[in-house]
Protein backbone atom coordinates (compact mmCIF):
# COMPACT_ATOMS: atom_id res chain seq x y z
CA UNK A 1 0.00 0.00 0.00
CA UNK A 2 1.32 3.53 -1.03
CA UNK A 3 2.20 6.17 1.41
CA UNK A 4 -0.77 8.20 0.51
CA UNK A 5 -3.58 5.90 0.74
CA UNK A 6 -2.08 5.01 4.18
CA UNK A 7 -2.34 8.81 5.28
CA UNK A 8 -5.76 8.49 3.51
CA UNK A 9 -7.14 5.46 5.68
CA UNK A 10 -5.88 7.15 8.99
CA UNK A 11 -7.62 9.83 8.02
CA UNK A 12 -10.68 8.64 8.05
CA UNK A 13 -10.04 6.33 11.10
CA UNK A 14 -9.88 9.51 12.47
CA UNK A 15 -13.09 11.12 11.09
CA UNK A 16 -14.80 7.97 12.19
CA UNK A 17 -13.83 8.47 15.87
CA UNK A 18 -14.17 11.91 16.29
CA UNK A 19 -16.62 12.78 14.10
CA UNK A 20 -15.34 15.75 12.42
CA UNK A 21 -15.93 14.08 8.50
CA UNK A 22 -19.36 16.45 8.12
CA UNK A 23 -19.12 19.32 6.13
CA UNK A 24 -20.45 22.30 7.24
CA UNK A 25 -23.31 23.77 4.66
CA UNK A 26 -20.90 24.93 1.47
CA UNK A 27 -20.70 25.48 -2.19
CA UNK A 28 -19.53 22.99 -4.54
CA UNK A 29 -18.62 23.37 -8.39
CA UNK A 30 -17.32 20.32 -9.88
CA UNK A 31 -15.99 20.04 -14.05
CA UNK A 32 -15.55 16.96 -15.71
CA UNK A 33 -16.75 16.48 -19.42
CA UNK A 34 -18.72 13.56 -19.40
CA UNK A 35 -20.84 13.65 -15.94
CA UNK A 36 -20.41 12.63 -13.11
CA UNK A 37 -17.14 10.89 -14.55
CA UNK A 38 -15.10 9.76 -11.60
CA UNK A 39 -17.25 11.62 -9.13
CA UNK A 40 -20.07 9.73 -8.60
CA UNK A 41 -19.93 9.36 -4.87
CA UNK A 42 -18.86 12.50 -3.94
CA UNK A 43 -21.13 14.29 -5.86
CA UNK A 44 -24.14 12.12 -4.48
CA UNK A 45 -22.95 12.18 -1.11
CA UNK A 46 -22.98 15.78 -0.77
CA UNK A 47 -26.38 16.43 -2.63
CA UNK A 48 -27.63 14.36 -0.13
CA UNK A 49 -26.18 16.22 2.88
CA UNK A 50 -27.85 19.29 1.15
CA UNK A 51 -24.73 21.28 0.17
CA UNK A 52 -25.17 23.04 -3.14
CA UNK A 53 -23.51 21.63 -5.76
CA UNK A 54 -23.25 22.96 -9.47
CA UNK A 55 -21.85 20.82 -12.09
CA UNK A 56 -19.97 21.77 -15.72
CA UNK A 57 -19.83 19.00 -18.08
CA UNK A 58 -20.31 18.52 -22.01
CA UNK A 59 -23.02 15.31 -21.42
CA UNK A 60 -24.90 15.05 -18.55
CA UNK A 61 -28.55 13.96 -17.98
CA UNK A 62 -30.73 16.00 -15.59
CA UNK A 63 -30.99 15.47 -12.06
CA UNK A 64 -32.51 16.60 -8.95
CA UNK A 65 -30.58 18.02 -6.57
CA UNK A 66 -27.72 19.11 -8.94
CA UNK A 67 -27.38 22.11 -11.19
CA UNK A 68 -25.97 20.82 -14.47
CA UNK A 69 -24.32 23.29 -16.73
CA UNK A 70 -23.69 22.01 -20.41
CA UNK A 71 -20.85 24.07 -22.24
CA UNK A 72 -19.85 23.14 -25.95
CA UNK A 73 -16.20 24.25 -26.99
CA UNK A 74 -15.79 27.51 -28.05
CA UNK A 75 -15.10 27.05 -32.04
CA UNK A 76 -11.11 26.72 -33.13
CA UNK A 77 -9.70 29.78 -35.11
CA UNK A 78 -7.14 27.97 -36.71
CA UNK A 79 -6.20 25.04 -38.40
CA UNK A 80 -5.61 21.64 -36.38
CA UNK A 81 -2.42 19.78 -37.18
CA UNK A 82 -0.95 16.18 -35.76
CA UNK A 83 0.99 18.51 -32.64
CA UNK A 84 -1.61 20.95 -31.83
CA UNK A 85 -4.36 20.07 -32.44
CA UNK A 86 -5.52 18.01 -28.85
CA UNK A 87 -3.98 20.96 -27.05
CA UNK A 88 -6.32 23.49 -29.10
CA UNK A 89 -9.50 21.47 -28.39
CA UNK A 90 -8.68 21.60 -24.59
CA UNK A 91 -8.37 24.96 -24.59
CA UNK A 92 -11.55 25.61 -26.72
CA UNK A 93 -13.05 23.71 -23.57
CA UNK A 94 -11.11 25.62 -20.70
CA UNK A 95 -12.60 28.80 -22.04
CA UNK A 96 -16.01 27.42 -22.60
CA UNK A 97 -16.06 26.84 -19.03
CA UNK A 98 -14.52 29.82 -18.13
CA UNK A 99 -17.25 31.74 -19.80
CA UNK A 100 -19.82 29.74 -17.44
CA UNK A 101 -18.17 30.40 -14.71
CA UNK A 102 -18.45 34.39 -15.40
CA UNK A 103 -22.18 33.83 -15.78
CA UNK A 104 -22.31 32.10 -12.31
CA UNK A 105 -20.15 34.79 -11.00
CA UNK A 106 -22.83 37.05 -12.08
CA UNK A 107 -25.62 35.75 -10.73
CA UNK A 108 -23.73 35.79 -7.06
CA UNK A 109 -22.34 32.25 -7.11
CA UNK A 110 -19.36 31.94 -5.58
CA UNK A 111 -17.94 28.00 -4.85
CA UNK A 112 -16.40 27.05 -1.47
CA UNK A 113 -13.96 24.84 -3.47
CA UNK A 114 -13.84 23.72 -7.26
CA UNK A 115 -12.75 20.21 -8.17
CA UNK A 116 -12.84 18.73 -11.62
CA UNK A 117 -10.80 16.67 -14.04
CA UNK A 118 -7.99 17.69 -16.07
CA UNK A 119 -7.25 15.81 -18.29
CA UNK A 120 -8.99 17.91 -21.09
CA UNK A 121 -8.43 21.23 -19.95
CA UNK A 122 -11.73 22.45 -18.41
CA UNK A 123 -10.24 24.04 -15.30
CA UNK A 124 -6.98 25.76 -16.67
CA UNK A 125 -8.70 29.25 -16.31
CA UNK A 126 -11.20 28.46 -13.50
CA UNK A 127 -8.77 30.53 -10.85
CA UNK A 128 -8.88 33.25 -13.16
CA UNK A 129 -12.90 33.77 -12.64
CA UNK A 130 -12.30 32.81 -8.88
CA UNK A 131 -9.05 33.43 -7.65
CA UNK A 132 -9.79 32.89 -4.27
CA UNK A 133 -11.24 29.57 -4.32
CA UNK A 134 -9.72 27.02 -4.23
CA UNK A 135 -9.04 24.43 -6.61
CA UNK A 136 -8.79 20.61 -6.13
CA UNK A 137 -8.10 18.87 -9.65
CA UNK A 138 -8.07 15.18 -10.84
CA UNK A 139 -4.54 14.12 -12.20
CA UNK A 140 -5.40 11.00 -13.72
CA UNK A 141 -2.48 10.07 -15.76
CA UNK A 142 0.71 11.33 -16.82
CA UNK A 143 1.79 10.12 -20.55
CA UNK A 144 5.67 8.95 -20.85
CA UNK A 145 7.11 7.91 -23.79
CA UNK A 146 9.08 4.65 -22.27
CA UNK A 147 8.33 2.54 -18.96
CA UNK A 148 4.54 2.99 -19.62
CA UNK A 149 1.99 2.43 -22.11
CA UNK A 150 3.36 3.60 -25.23
CA UNK A 151 6.49 1.42 -25.74
CA UNK A 152 4.71 -1.71 -23.73
CA UNK A 153 2.84 -3.67 -26.56
CA UNK A 154 5.59 -4.42 -29.67
CA UNK A 155 2.58 -5.79 -31.57
CA UNK A 156 1.68 -2.09 -32.08
CA UNK A 157 5.18 -0.27 -32.33
CA UNK A 158 5.45 3.52 -31.79
CA UNK A 159 7.18 6.07 -34.18
CA UNK A 160 9.35 8.87 -33.14
CA UNK A 161 6.78 11.25 -34.11
CA UNK A 162 4.54 9.67 -31.50
CA UNK A 163 7.27 10.21 -28.90
CA UNK A 164 6.98 14.03 -30.02
CA UNK A 165 3.30 14.47 -29.62
CA UNK A 166 3.29 12.54 -26.51
CA UNK A 167 5.28 15.67 -24.86
CA UNK A 168 3.13 18.14 -26.27
CA UNK A 169 0.02 16.35 -25.34
CA UNK A 170 1.27 16.79 -21.09
CA UNK A 171 0.99 20.39 -22.19
CA UNK A 172 -2.97 20.20 -20.37
CA UNK A 173 -1.15 18.06 -17.48
CA UNK A 174 1.37 20.59 -16.95
CA UNK A 175 -0.93 23.44 -17.34
CA UNK A 176 -3.27 22.06 -14.72
CA UNK A 177 -0.37 21.71 -12.57
CA UNK A 178 0.01 25.17 -12.24
CA UNK A 179 -3.33 26.06 -12.23
CA UNK A 180 -4.51 23.47 -8.74
CA UNK A 181 -3.93 24.09 -5.29
CA UNK A 182 -3.90 20.53 -4.93
CA UNK A 183 -4.43 17.23 -6.77
CA UNK A 184 -5.83 14.09 -6.35
CA UNK A 185 -4.95 10.64 -8.27
CA UNK A 186 -7.05 7.15 -7.52
CA UNK A 187 -4.06 5.08 -7.42
CA UNK A 188 -0.07 5.26 -5.63
CA UNK A 189 1.67 4.08 -9.60
CA UNK A 190 -0.65 6.84 -10.90
CA UNK A 191 0.78 9.49 -9.18
CA UNK A 192 4.20 8.30 -9.77
CA UNK A 193 4.31 8.77 -12.83
CA UNK A 194 3.87 12.84 -12.41
CA UNK A 195 7.23 14.06 -12.15
CA UNK A 196 8.72 13.88 -9.18
CA UNK A 197 8.56 17.51 -7.82
CA UNK A 198 4.77 17.52 -8.19
CA UNK A 199 3.88 14.29 -6.00
CA UNK A 200 3.50 15.50 -2.94
CA UNK A 201 0.64 18.13 -3.68
CA UNK A 202 -1.07 14.96 -4.86
CA UNK A 203 -2.66 13.34 -2.97
CA UNK A 204 -3.57 9.43 -3.42
CA UNK A 205 -7.04 9.02 -3.21
CA UNK A 206 -9.44 6.23 -4.72
CA UNK A 207 -12.94 6.95 -6.13
CA UNK A 208 -14.40 4.18 -3.99
CA UNK A 209 -16.28 1.50 -4.18
CA UNK A 210 -19.23 0.44 -2.79
CA UNK A 211 -18.83 -3.02 -1.03
CA UNK A 212 -22.15 -3.23 0.67
CA UNK A 213 -23.87 -3.19 -2.96
CA UNK A 214 -20.87 -5.02 -4.63
CA UNK A 215 -20.24 -8.29 -2.90
CA UNK A 216 -20.86 -12.15 -3.43
CA UNK A 217 -24.51 -12.74 -4.02
CA UNK A 218 -24.66 -17.03 -4.32
CA UNK A 219 -28.21 -16.48 -6.53
CA UNK A 220 -26.91 -14.64 -8.80
CA UNK A 221 -27.86 -15.45 -12.35
CA UNK A 222 -28.41 -14.00 -16.22
CA UNK A 223 -30.23 -14.26 -19.10
CA UNK A 224 -28.82 -14.13 -22.23
CA UNK A 225 -30.95 -14.25 -25.66
CA UNK A 226 -31.87 -17.68 -26.65
CA UNK A 227 -33.64 -18.55 -23.52
CA UNK A 228 -30.12 -19.41 -21.86
CA UNK A 229 -29.76 -19.05 -18.11
CA UNK A 230 -25.86 -19.16 -16.19
CA UNK A 231 -25.70 -18.87 -12.57
CA UNK A 232 -22.27 -19.92 -10.13
CA UNK A 233 -23.17 -23.53 -10.78
CA UNK A 234 -21.89 -22.91 -14.53
CA UNK A 235 -18.24 -22.73 -15.82
CA UNK A 236 -18.06 -19.36 -16.54
CA UNK A 237 -14.83 -16.35 -18.30
CA UNK A 238 -15.88 -13.21 -17.49
CA UNK A 239 -14.31 -10.03 -19.08
CA UNK A 240 -15.08 -6.66 -18.82
CA UNK A 241 -13.67 -3.51 -20.18
CA UNK A 242 -15.45 0.12 -21.12
CA UNK A 243 -14.65 -0.85 -24.69
CA UNK A 244 -13.10 -4.21 -26.38
CA UNK A 245 -8.97 -2.94 -26.97
CA UNK A 246 -5.71 -4.08 -26.60
CA UNK A 247 -5.26 -1.48 -23.84
CA UNK A 248 -7.22 -3.85 -21.83
CA UNK A 249 -5.27 -6.94 -22.93
CA UNK A 250 -8.81 -7.82 -25.25
CA UNK A 251 -6.40 -9.22 -27.54
CA UNK A 252 -4.12 -11.64 -25.52
CA UNK A 253 -7.45 -12.92 -24.13
CA UNK A 254 -9.00 -13.75 -27.43
CA UNK A 255 -5.92 -16.04 -28.54
CA UNK A 256 -6.31 -17.79 -25.29
CA UNK A 257 -9.77 -19.16 -25.80
CA UNK A 258 -9.40 -21.49 -28.74
CA UNK A 259 -7.68 -23.35 -26.12
CA UNK A 260 -9.71 -22.92 -22.86
CA UNK A 261 -13.02 -23.69 -24.91
CA UNK A 262 -11.44 -26.77 -26.31
CA UNK A 263 -9.75 -28.08 -22.90
CA UNK A 264 -13.48 -27.04 -20.76
CA UNK A 265 -15.93 -28.38 -22.67
CA UNK A 266 -19.18 -26.84 -20.71
CA UNK A 267 -16.95 -23.37 -20.54
CA UNK A 268 -18.80 -20.24 -21.78
CA UNK A 269 -17.32 -17.04 -21.91
CA UNK A 270 -19.13 -13.60 -21.02
CA UNK A 271 -17.32 -10.33 -22.48
CA UNK A 272 -18.71 -7.27 -21.56
CA UNK A 273 -17.56 -3.78 -23.44
CA UNK A 274 -18.74 -1.62 -26.55
CA UNK A 275 -17.13 -1.97 -29.67
CA UNK A 276 -15.46 1.84 -29.88
CA UNK A 277 -11.67 2.99 -29.10
CA UNK A 278 -11.29 4.64 -25.09
CA UNK A 279 -7.50 4.51 -25.09
CA UNK A 280 -4.84 4.11 -28.20
CA UNK A 281 -5.42 3.39 -31.90
CA UNK A 282 -8.33 2.38 -33.81
CA UNK A 283 -7.71 -1.03 -35.62
CA UNK A 284 -5.98 -1.52 -38.88
CA UNK A 285 -8.49 -2.50 -41.82
CA UNK A 286 -11.37 -2.68 -39.86
CA UNK A 287 -14.13 -1.04 -37.99
CA UNK A 288 -13.40 -3.14 -34.75
CA UNK A 289 -11.08 -4.77 -32.44
CA UNK A 290 -13.67 -7.89 -32.02
CA UNK A 291 -13.96 -8.05 -36.25
CA UNK A 292 -9.93 -7.30 -36.02
CA UNK A 293 -9.45 -10.34 -34.04
CA UNK A 294 -11.95 -12.54 -35.44
CA UNK A 295 -10.78 -12.01 -38.40
CA UNK A 296 -7.40 -13.67 -37.28
CA UNK A 297 -8.96 -16.31 -35.57
CA UNK A 298 -11.11 -17.33 -37.92
CA UNK A 299 -13.07 -20.65 -37.09
CA UNK A 300 -10.89 -21.39 -34.06
CA UNK A 301 -13.57 -20.29 -31.38
CA UNK A 302 -16.39 -22.16 -30.52
CA UNK A 303 -18.37 -18.95 -30.91
CA UNK A 304 -21.76 -21.04 -30.06
CA UNK A 305 -20.04 -20.47 -26.10
CA UNK A 306 -18.58 -16.84 -26.29
CA UNK A 307 -21.16 -14.27 -25.51
CA UNK A 308 -20.70 -10.53 -26.29
CA UNK A 309 -22.68 -8.72 -24.07
CA UNK A 310 -21.69 -5.14 -25.18
CA UNK A 311 -22.49 -2.64 -22.72
CA UNK A 312 -24.51 -3.65 -19.78
CA UNK A 313 -27.09 -1.91 -17.18
CA UNK A 314 -25.48 -1.81 -14.01
CA UNK A 315 -27.29 -4.52 -11.96
CA UNK A 316 -26.73 -6.95 -14.88
CA UNK A 317 -23.11 -6.26 -14.70
CA UNK A 318 -22.94 -7.49 -11.46
CA UNK A 319 -24.52 -10.25 -11.74
CA UNK A 320 -21.60 -11.19 -14.20
CA UNK A 321 -19.57 -10.84 -11.75
CA UNK A 322 -21.10 -12.50 -9.06
CA UNK A 323 -22.07 -15.73 -10.75
CA UNK A 324 -18.36 -15.63 -12.52
CA UNK A 325 -15.80 -18.98 -12.37
CA UNK A 326 -12.77 -17.35 -13.69
CA UNK A 327 -12.15 -12.98 -14.28
CA UNK A 328 -9.56 -11.67 -16.62
CA UNK A 329 -8.34 -8.52 -16.27
CA UNK A 330 -5.37 -7.60 -18.45
CA UNK A 331 -3.97 -3.88 -18.82
CA UNK A 332 -1.28 -2.08 -19.78
CA UNK A 333 0.85 -0.28 -17.78
CA UNK A 334 -1.88 2.69 -17.47
CA UNK A 335 -4.99 3.87 -15.52
CA UNK A 336 -6.56 0.98 -12.94
CA UNK A 337 -10.10 0.22 -14.22
CA UNK A 338 -12.78 -0.09 -11.65
CA UNK A 339 -13.95 -2.86 -13.33
CA UNK A 340 -11.13 -5.00 -11.21
CA UNK A 341 -11.56 -3.37 -7.92
CA UNK A 342 -15.30 -4.35 -8.68
CA UNK A 343 -14.86 -7.71 -9.78
CA UNK A 344 -12.66 -8.41 -5.95
CA UNK A 345 -15.62 -6.97 -4.11
CA UNK A 346 -17.65 -9.21 -5.91
CA UNK A 347 -15.82 -12.03 -5.01
CA UNK A 348 -14.21 -13.33 -8.05
CA UNK A 349 -11.11 -15.71 -8.58
CA UNK A 350 -9.38 -12.85 -10.82
CA UNK A 351 -6.35 -13.14 -13.48
CA UNK A 352 -4.57 -10.45 -14.19
CA UNK A 353 -1.66 -9.17 -16.05
CA UNK A 354 1.47 -8.94 -14.00
CA UNK A 355 1.85 -5.18 -14.95
CA UNK A 356 2.58 -2.39 -12.03
CA UNK A 357 -1.40 -1.06 -11.43
CA UNK A 358 -2.80 -4.62 -11.14
CA UNK A 359 0.40 -5.58 -9.02
CA UNK A 360 -0.63 -2.61 -6.79
CA UNK A 361 -3.65 -4.39 -5.21
CA UNK A 362 -3.06 -7.91 -6.19
CA UNK A 363 -0.36 -10.53 -4.55
CA UNK A 364 -0.05 -13.26 -6.80
CA UNK A 365 -1.80 -16.41 -5.00
CA UNK A 366 -2.94 -14.40 -2.20
CA UNK A 367 -5.78 -12.16 -3.73
CA UNK A 368 -5.86 -13.28 -7.28
CA UNK A 369 -3.77 -14.89 -9.94
CA UNK A 370 -1.03 -13.14 -11.75
CA UNK A 371 0.08 -14.15 -15.53
CA UNK A 372 2.31 -12.25 -17.94
CA UNK A 373 0.05 -9.79 -20.24
CA UNK A 374 1.70 -11.59 -23.61
CA UNK A 375 1.72 -14.78 -21.77
CA UNK A 376 -1.57 -16.37 -23.84
CA UNK A 377 -0.48 -19.52 -22.58
CA UNK A 378 0.12 -19.23 -19.91
CA UNK A 379 -3.24 -17.64 -19.12
CA UNK A 380 -5.08 -20.61 -21.10
CA UNK A 381 -3.52 -22.46 -18.11
CA UNK A 382 -4.52 -20.41 -15.78
CA UNK A 383 -8.05 -20.12 -16.39
CA UNK A 384 -8.24 -24.15 -17.54
CA UNK A 385 -6.44 -25.02 -14.17
CA UNK A 386 -9.14 -22.48 -11.85
CA UNK A 387 -12.18 -24.06 -13.80
CA UNK A 388 -11.10 -27.50 -12.92
CA UNK A 389 -10.86 -26.89 -9.43
CA UNK A 390 -12.75 -23.86 -8.62
CA UNK A 391 -13.66 -24.56 -4.91
CA UNK A 392 -9.93 -24.67 -4.73
CA UNK A 393 -9.64 -20.75 -4.72
CA UNK A 394 -12.53 -19.61 -2.33
CA UNK A 395 -9.11 -18.27 0.29
CA UNK A 396 -8.05 -16.06 -2.58
CA UNK A 397 -11.44 -14.83 -3.31
CA UNK A 398 -12.57 -14.15 0.21
CA UNK A 399 -8.99 -12.13 0.20
CA UNK A 400 -9.67 -10.19 -2.62
CA UNK A 401 -12.83 -8.99 -0.76
CA UNK A 402 -10.92 -8.03 2.16
CA UNK A 403 -8.31 -6.04 0.43
CA UNK A 404 -11.33 -3.98 -1.35
CA UNK A 405 -13.54 -3.47 1.88
CA UNK A 406 -10.38 -2.70 4.20
CA UNK A 407 -8.78 -0.12 1.47
CA UNK A 408 -11.06 0.74 -1.71
CA UNK A 409 -14.34 1.14 0.65
CA UNK A 410 -16.40 3.90 0.06
CA UNK A 411 -18.37 4.74 2.91
CA UNK A 412 -15.08 3.47 5.50
CA UNK A 413 -12.09 4.39 3.51
CA UNK A 414 -12.12 6.79 0.44
CA UNK A 415 -15.06 9.48 0.79
CA UNK A 416 -13.97 10.09 4.45
CA UNK A 417 -10.84 10.74 2.82
CA UNK A 418 -12.13 12.74 0.48
CA UNK A 419 -13.95 14.72 2.23
CA UNK A 420 -11.19 15.46 5.02
CA UNK A 421 -9.00 17.00 2.17
CA UNK A 422 -11.68 19.08 1.44
CA UNK A 423 -11.80 20.03 4.83
CA UNK A 424 -8.34 20.53 4.61
CA UNK A 425 -8.14 22.74 1.54
CA UNK A 426 -10.95 24.75 2.25
CA UNK A 427 -9.96 25.56 6.27
CA UNK A 428 -13.80 24.69 7.59
CA UNK A 429 -14.51 23.29 11.05
CA UNK A 430 -17.07 20.44 11.40
CA UNK A 431 -20.23 21.42 12.59
CA UNK A 432 -22.55 19.87 14.63
CA UNK A 433 -24.32 16.59 12.22
CA UNK A 434 -27.96 17.22 11.17
CA UNK A 435 -30.13 14.61 12.00
CA UNK A 436 -30.76 11.48 9.58
CA UNK A 437 -34.19 13.53 8.34
CA UNK A 438 -32.83 16.97 7.62
CA UNK A 439 -30.06 15.12 5.75
CA UNK A 440 -32.51 12.79 3.65
CA UNK A 441 -34.61 15.66 2.82
CA UNK A 442 -32.46 15.97 -0.41
CA UNK A 443 -32.12 12.73 -1.52
CA UNK A 444 -33.27 11.95 -4.82
CA UNK A 445 -32.54 9.25 -8.09
CA UNK A 446 -29.26 7.33 -7.65
CA UNK A 447 -26.76 8.45 -10.04
CA UNK A 448 -25.73 5.71 -13.04
CA UNK A 449 -21.94 4.99 -12.15
CA UNK A 450 -19.71 4.44 -15.21
CA UNK A 451 -16.85 2.23 -15.04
Amino acid sequence: MGDGLQVALLIAELGRCFGFLTLPDMKFLFVHQNFPGQYLHLVQHLRDEGHEVVFITQHGSSVSGIRLLEYLPLPQNSSLDRYMGEIETNVMNGLAVARLCEGLKRDGFVPDIVIGHCGWGEVIFVKDVWPSAPLLGYFEFFYRATGSDLDFDNEFPTSPDDVLRLRVRNTTNLLSLDAADWGQTPTQWQRDQYPERYRDQISVIHEGIDTERVRPEASARLWLQGGISLSRDDEVVTYSARNLEPYRGFHILMRALPRILSERQNARVLIVGSDGVSYGRRPPDTATWRQYMMRELGGSIDMSRVHFVGKLPYEQYLAVLQLSSVHVYLTYPFVLSWSLLEAMAAGCLVIGSRTPPVEEVMIDGKNGLLVDFFDVEGLADRVCSVLADRAANSAIREAARKVVVSQFDLKSACLPAHLALIRRLTGTASPPRRSRAERGRNKAEALVPVR
